[in-house]
Order: structure tokens, then C-alpha cells, then sequence
């Protein structure tokens, strides 16, 4: 009766959805298999395919042989010739869980047997997140590279991997085997992808989603000199054919051997005895993920013995003796509701993205970066689109950018406003700039962050004054901008609610000590664009008082040691304008010290050096580690660059800074080189750290 006819309609609607995501699935097979320009990030293609996965698990019925389950990849493309693989280059099932790697242990103990009868090793591998390819090297000599294609028949990119520099010509065996078929990934690395996609902003193209994507793009190119200007790289991880060679036992082996054939073989793989070492792997690489120079999503684990694998075997699909243990997706796509514009401290304009809420990179992310104008017109983003968010570690989350297919027709393209969204004032933007100002130095937006800044640690360092209590005083009219910071109405301000006689007393008594601050501190507070904590001690030891400083031509300041003309114009523009003379007469009014020069508590063994931080370290704060630089004449900026001494590396490091610093050849120090360094102004030996060797 109704039992029939509910489990009808549960059958139907299952094998018209099983049919909807048949399609779908399909469709972003072709985007991202033939055309490497996928729409969606891989987390969302996972969970379409994870629903069709479980929809045919429920009606077995539905399973049919074309389906995206039972079948790897897409296709080859017309665009290049055909090549058949010796053997197919399988997919693989996913984990996302240690219950789900428990359950793969599980189901290879039923085809082998106990354990302790025939005890499993696993080799864990950094999941690569990049192009899959096919390498054939005959009697020696590379003569074929191929894309997986649909697992049997892939295209011939030989013309693009050949001008791979990771990519042996010629194996270095003395007696190479008649054929040998080598699987890897071609990836870039980040320092490449960033460098691509400045150009790609420079040329007023729209910058590259990813390094996967830009990767595919580039060996899939025509003109081999696209793929060489792009420096690809390459990791080998799998022995696919061999003809006339050695024979194996272990998957440990073959990566031995490849790695003495001259093939690159990634120096994070490890063997593992338990599935608890396996997970507890995958957990150490997913901390360390954004210390490496390259994207990984996951780990790849398989079972280390060749006899074990083949009493395994494979599905139609993928081989039942590995599984891809998947990392929380650092990108998803959601709603852009709308673009805002913020009014920083400084009067920057910065365009943000106000997003229908998405989980990614592990927290709920509802706003993200769009840095400036030409990154929005570049990306082309529109508030109505659907969007890829990224969120990578600690990094803020960014727009990566639409999902055109997705796009609703006619939709309007976003203009950047003419007037500052807080005073109504023009915003401008100077020639040759990336960034729009508000120049309105009252603007309530600037004010209230020149306020905060003033206050802060690396400034004035009034504790109890935050962006909280800032933003009280400034609506109850107690605060407008910096030289009232010392004409606070105390009286007023004890009768406001959560203010007793201590609070009061204490925040009085942190301004008051301020005024005795160095001239140093007091020009970072003074928020002079350009001019950082080193060009504000270099400006303060050549002049020695603000008042010298306020009346000293451009060409003095440009004149003096570690200014240069950018800052000494910035500076000059600075003090010509009549609001900020006035708050600096406020200053001296209130009796804040104009001349106090601090003498170097620290030899200054690192004057003419500059020191990058990235990481947490154990015996260091950031500030701390920052201070402990500048404290001893050295620069601590917060980017990598040709000028920079050497590059100091934590727990969870930037990867891009890490990918930089490897590019440049610039040394990588551990926390007890840093010591060292700030100990003697010697730069040790560089370290290895996760991701590869030290440069030399």
C-alpha cells in the first residue's frame, strides 16, 4: 500500500538525482580534465561525487558502466595525439577521517588475512596538488610524456615536459632498462605561481585560480616556451611499466631506484608500520602544509609490498591497495552578496567582500580581501556571483574569483566609488599607484586608526587604550584625533559604565608616561605613510628632535643615512599639510617629548641587514623576535625580497615567504641560527626545513 508507493517515489526522485549529478559531474570532469579551467574547488566536486556514491550504494541498481564512480578522469583532447598507457593510470578513493582510514585497514585485513600473520607497511606520500603525467623512457632516454587522460588513453605533452628542468632527458643508470614508465605530478611552485600572476595583473589579465590549474594549463600549452618561461617542477611517485630491469619487492624500492635514475622522488615520503603512525603523518603534514613551496591537498598511502598489492588488485576505477587521505578544503564557493570599501588608518581605500557565509580553511568566513581596484577589475568579480573563497592557514580569506558559468545574465559590473564611503570626501589615486586614498586627514575612518595606531605597542604603547575603548571616546566626543588622546575628560569619563577609579587611574597614568617615549616611537605613531619603525629611528638619530625634523627641506631628509627619497618626500608631505602641524602643536602643548633619542641597548651587529620572520617561535613572540632585529640595527620586514639577509622559519611558516626565500637562494634559519645571528651578526650555515633542502 503506501510502503510501495513512498519507496517508489524515494526510487525515482534518487535515480533522477542519480541522473542530475551524472551530468553535473560530467560537465566538471570536461572543465577540469580538458579544458583545465574547473568551476568549482575540489571539496565541491568531492561532495557531488560522494552523494552520487552513496545514492548508488543505496539502489545498486542505478550504478551504470559510464558513470563518474566507476570510471578515472575524461576523455583525452583532439588538440593532441593519442597515447595508449601500458597500464591504466587508476584514480583513487578518498579518506577525510581516521575512521575512514580505519575502515580501508579493515577491508585489506579481509583479503589478507591477520595482520600478524602477514603484517602491512604503508608509504605515506604528500598528496601533490598538480597535473598527473605519464613518462616512458626507452633504453635511457625520455621519448614520450602523456596526460592521464581517461586512465588508458591519455595526450601527448611531450613537447611541454621536455623543457622541464626536474625532468631527466636521459636516465643516469649505466645499463638503463629497455622501457621504463614513470607516473609523477608537474606542479608549480608557489614562488612561480605568484610570479606568473603578477604579470598576469600587470598585463590587465586575469590572474591563474590556483598553481593545479596554471600547472595544467601550461603543459597542455602548443609553444614549449610558455611551459619553459613558467618553471614547472616535477615529483615522481609511482613505477608504472619496466621492461628489462631490476625486479622489486616493495614499493619502497622502486622509489629508491627511481630516485637513483635521476627522477625526483619527494624527500617527505615515509614507511609506516600502524594506521596510528599513518594518521598521525597525515596530521603532521596537514600542520606543516603552508611550509612547503608547493600546494598539497592530502596524503596518498599505499601498501609498501608489490604480493600484497597484487592479492588486492583494483576496481575499475581505483586500486583497492591505496587511498587519498584528504585535507579540509581550502576553498569553496559561495554567494558574493556585495562589495564594500573600508577607510584604513592611513585613509586606504581597501575593497572587501561581504559573502553569504561558507566553511573554509576550518572557520565560517562571511568577509574576504579584495586587496585594490585593479584586483577587482582584473578578477572581475560582481556583487550576484558565485565565487571561489580561499582561506590558506592563517592567511586572510581572499576572493580567488567567479565562477563565470554560474554568472546571472546582465549582471553589472562593480565600479570602484568616487567618494569615501565614511566622510562623502573624492577618493584619490596618485599616478602610479596600486591604492585609492581618502586625503580628508579628519575623515572619522582615518582618524579613529590613526588614534589606535598611535596608541599601540610598536607607537606610543598606551596600554588599556584599544580599538574598543578608542571607539567609546570617540562616539561620547571625548576623542577626535591625536593630540586629544592627551586632553581626555577624566571626570567624564569615571562616570561612564565600566570605568571605576582604577581603570580610569591606570589608562591616565599609561598616556601620561607616554610623553617620554623616544622620538622613534613618536614618529610610528605620527602614521607618515612609508615610514616604518627603521626609517623613523634612522629620520630621529639624524635629526635628533620632531621640531628639526618638521622644519628640514625634502633633499636634507632625502640626504640622510637609511631615507631615501620616497619616505623624505612622504614625510614632507606630511608635515605641509595644516591638520597634521596642528595636531603636532596639540603634541607640544600637552608636553609629549619631541627630542628623546634612545641609545642602542644591544650592540648593533645586525646594522644593514634585514631579517624575515615567518613561523611561530618557541622562544619568541613576534614582536619579540622583530625588536630583537631593529633592537640590534637590523630591518624585519614583513615580505622576502632580493635585499633580504636571510629568512628565519618557525612552526607553520608562510609558504610563500618559505617559496620566495628558496627562489632567491636567500638562507633559511632555524630558531638556534637565529640566536646565533643575533648573537655574533654572522649568518650560520642555513637549515633544511619541511619541503626540501637548504639552498646552498
Amino acid at each position: 500500500g503506501n510502503g510501495a508507493v513512498g519507496n517508489g517515489s524515494v526510487a525515482d526522485y534518487s535515480a533522477a538525482r542519480a541522473a542530475e549529478l551524472r551530468g553535473t559531474i560530467a560537465h566538471h570532469d570536461r572543465r577540469y580534465h580538458e579544458l583545465d579551467d574547473p568551476e568549482i574547488p575540489d571539496a565541491d566536486y568531492d561532495a557531488l561525487v560522494r552523494e552520487l556514491r552513496a545514492l548508488e550504494a543505496q539502489f545498486p541498481e542505478l550504478i551504470v558502466p559510464d558513470s563518474p564512480t566507476q570510471r578515472v578522469g575524461s576523455a583525452p583532447a583532439a588538440l593532441f595525439a593519442p597515447v595508449a598507457h601500458r597500464r591504466p593510470l587508476l584514480s583513487l578513493d578518498n579518506a577525510f577521517a581516521l575512521e575512514e582510514l580505519v575502515a580501508w585497514g579493515k577491508r585489506l585485513e579481509r583479503v589478507l588475512g591477520d595482520p600478524a600473520d602477514d603484517p602491512v607497511d604503508y608509504v605515506c606520500e604528500p598528496k601533490i596538488d598538480g597535473f598527473a603525467v605519464s613518462l616512458t623512457y626507452e633504453d635511457g632516454v625520455l621519448v614520450r610524456a602523456a596526460t592521464r587522460g581517461d586512465g588508458r588513453v591519455g595526450e601527448d605533452i611531450t613537447h611541454t615536459v621536455v623543457v622541464i628542468d626536474d625532468v631527466p632527458r636521459r636516465l643516469t643508470l649505466n645499463d638503463p632498462p629497455a622501457v621504463v614508465e614513470v607516473r609523477g605530478e608537474v606542479y608549480m611552485p608557489l614562488a612561480a605561481f605568484a610570479h606568473l600572476n603578477e604579470g598576469q595583473v600587470e598585463a590587465g589579465l586575469p590572474p591563474f585560480v590556483n598553481p593545479r590549474n596554471a600547472a595544467a594549463g601550461t603543459v597542455r600549452q602548443k609553444d614549449p616556451a610558455v611551459a619553459a618561461r613558467r618553471r614547472l617542477s616535477l615529483w615522481t611517485y609511482q613505477l608504472g611499466a619496466l621492461e628489462g630491469g631490476p625486479s622489486f619487492t616493495s614499493h619502497t624500492e622502486t622509489l629508491r631506484w627511481l630516485a637513483t635514475a635521476g627522477l625526483p622522488v619527494n624527500p617527505l615520503i615515509e614507511t609506516l608500520a600502524t594506521l596510528d603512525e599513518v594518521h598521525r603523518f597525515c596530521e603532521a603534514r596537514l600542520a606543516d602544509r603552508h611550509g612547503l613551496d608547493y600546494e598539497i591537498d592530502g596524503v596518498v598511502v599505499k601498501v609498501d609490498d608489490l604480493r600484497q598489492r597484487d592479492e588486492l588488485g583494483s576496481t575499475s576505477r581505483a586500486p583497492r591497495w591505496a587511498i587519498a587521505f584528504k585535507f579540509p578544503p581550502e576553498e569553496r564557493t559561495t554567494t558574493l552578496n556585495d562589495i564594500m570599501v573600508s577607510i584604513g588608518r592611513t585613509g586606504r581605500a581597501t575593497p572587501f567582500a561581504q559573502l553569504e557565509p561558507v566553511f573554509v580553511g576550518g572557520v565560517t568566513v562571511g568577509q574576504a580581501t579584495l586587496h585594490n581596484a585593479d584586483q577587482v577589475r582584473a578578477k572581475d568579480v560582481r556583487p550576484g556571483d558565485t565565487v571561489i573563497v580561499r582561506r590558506a592557514g592563517d592567511v586572510i580569506p581572499e576572493v580567488v574569483g567567479p565562477v563565470l558559468a554560474a554568472r546571472p545574465e546582465g549582471l553589472p559590473e562593480w565600479a570602484f566609488p568616487t567618494d569615501c564611503p565614511v566622510c562623502g570626501q573624492l577618493l584619490v589615486r596618485e599616478e602610479g599607484e596600486s591604492d585609492t586614498f581618502c586625503v580628508n586627514v579628519a575623515c572619522p575612518a582615518r582618524a579613529a586608526g590613526a588614534v589606535i595606531h598611535f596608541a599601540s605597542r610598536g607607537a606610543m604603547d598606551i596600554e588599556g587604550l584599544g580599538e574598543r575603548t578608542v571607539q567609546q571616546f570617540r562616539q561620547l566626543g571625548l576623542l577626535g584625533h591625536v593630540g586629544d588622546i592627551y586632553r581626555i575628560d577624566w571626570a567624564r569619563v569615571g562616570e561612564l559604565e565600566g570605568w571605576g577609579e582604577t581603570s580610569v587611574a591606570n589608562l591616565a597614568g599609561a598616556i601620561e608616561a607616554s610623553k617620554g617615549r623616544p622620538l622613534a616611537n613618536l614618529l610610528v605613531g605620527l602614521n607618515i605613510r612609508h615610514l616604518g619603525p627603521t626609517g623613523a629611528a634612522a629620520l630621529a638619530k639624524a635629526f635628533g628632535h620632531l621640531d628639526a625634523i618638521e622644519a628640514a627641506p625634502e633633499a636634507a631628509m632625502a640626504d640622510a643615512p637609511g631615507i631615501g627619497l620616497t619616505i623624505a618626500a612622504a614625510v614632507r608631505r606630511w608635515f605641509d599639510d595644516a591638520a597634521n602641524r596642528a595636531v603636532v602643536a596639540s603634541l607640544r602643548e600637552a608636553g609629549v617629548d619631541f627630542g628623546r633619542i634612545e641609545e642602542p641597548s644591544e650592540p648593533q651587529v645586525l646594522e644593514g641587514l634585514s631579517i624575515v620572520v615567518t613561523g611561530t617561535l618557541q622562544g619568541f613572540s613576534r614582536d619579540g623576535a622583530e625588536d630583537a632585529i631593529t633592537n640590534r640595527g637590523g630591518k624585519a620586514p614583513g615580505s622576502v625580497s632580493k635585499k633580504t639577509t636571510a629568512v628565519v622559519v618557525g612552526d607553520s611558516p608562510g609558504g610563500a615567504k618559505l617559496a620566495k626565500a628558496r627562489d632567491l637562494g636567500i638562507p633559511i634559519l632555524d630558531e638556534a641560527g637565529f640566536v646565533e645571528l643575533l648573537a655574533t651578526g654572522v649568518v650560520p650555515a642555513p637549515v633544511a626545513v619541511a619541503g626540501g633542502e637548504p639552498p646552498p
